[in-house]
């Protein structure tokens, strides 16, 4: 049980950060973005790019940190991925989706359908459809209850910090949000663009910022799901049910929302391997979707006027 537990929390985690980008997007951007799951696929090979050629220029830096499977090199490339793949969201909206704001949600929804499908097809032209790993080191699961408690429970130092890290990012976006100019901006647009605007707020500005923590925090997610599983060219289509679960499972514009109906989602689907087995995980994100959706459509935190 303890297991099955940690596990939907690390799955979680990730959904969890992917969810946030989604989530902003749809109370500020005001529509669906089914491209998100491309740019955290995007993400994770731009950072499984930069770090072969640290690695190759600078060997040292592909030597793993302490216990985990990975070196400072992942971590500088990640950096690196999340500066192009927020490039790759502004060109993105600056190509299409700034010229669709005035036909309305619908058609910016139809239209990053086909842009999913674009991004999705040059990923798997540039990286084939092999599975890649960021590191070949293997790392042994640390015992953290033996198996005469409830199973035992085992985890792997990387698997402990992807938790840590997406708890502490969580936080540190909470704070901006909360108190910077930037981040009262972006609350006041997604409450009412109307009025915000009225106020001196200039919208571009906050599109632009939407756009680049959205694509941000895809990387992070991307990077945390090779790093606990592996890199799939597929992996942003396979995560984007999972990720509408949990946005509106936690409600539309709310980080903690999102974070929670992440680790809820990601818990449905460890329960769901042992349940019914690892081919129908992603049947749970559906179920949960469906629940929410039928008994409470406004999510946990989100409000009934949306």
């Amino acid at each position: 049980m303890f297991q099955i537990v940690a596990d939907g929390l690390i799955m979680g985690s990730v959904i969890a950060l992917g969810a946030i980008g989604l989530s902003l997007t749809l109370s500020i951007l005001r529509f669906s973005n089914f491209s998100h799951g491309e740019l955290l696929a995007w993400g994770a090979y731009l950072t499984l790019s930069v770090f072969t050629g640290l690695a190759a220029g600078m060997p040292a830096l592909a030597a793993p940190i302490g216990p985990f499977s990975f070196g400072w090199g992942l971590l500088l490339a990640g950096l690196a991925a999340a500066v192009l793949t927020a490039a790759i969201a502004l060109v993105l909206d600056a190509l299409l989706f700034k010229r669709l704001r005035a036909h309305g949600s619908m058609t910016m929804v139809i239209a990053s359908f086909g842009a999913a499908l674009v991004l999705r097809n040059l990923l798997l032209f540039w990286q084939g459809g092999v599975p890649r790993y960021y590191s070949q080191n293997l790392q042994i699961a640390i015992a953290l209850l033996p198996r005469r408690i409830a199973g035992g429970l085992r985890v792997t130092p990387d698997q402990m910090l992807v938790l840590l890290l997406s708890l502490v990012l969580v936080g540190a976006l909470h704070l901006f949000l909360r108190y910077s100019l930037l981040g009262r901006a972006m609350r006041a647009t997604a409450a009412n663009p109307g009025l915000a605007r009225v106020t001196g707020i200039d919208p571009e500005r906050v599109l632009r910022a939407t756009w680049v923590i959205g694509g941000a925090l895809a990387v992070v997610a991307g990077v945390f799901a090779g790093i606990t599983v592996q890199l799939r060219p597929t992996m942003g289509v396979e995560l984007l049910l999972p990720l509408f679960a949990a946005v509106i499972l936690g409600g539309i514009g709310s980080v903690w929302g999102a974070v929670l109906g992440g680790f809820i989602v990601g818990l449905a689907e460890s329960l769901a391997v042992v349940v019914v087995g690892a081919e129908y995980r992603s049947a749970a994100a559906f179920v949960v979707l469906i629940l929410i959706l039928l008994l409470r459509p406004s999510g946990l935190f989100g409000e009934k006027s949306r």
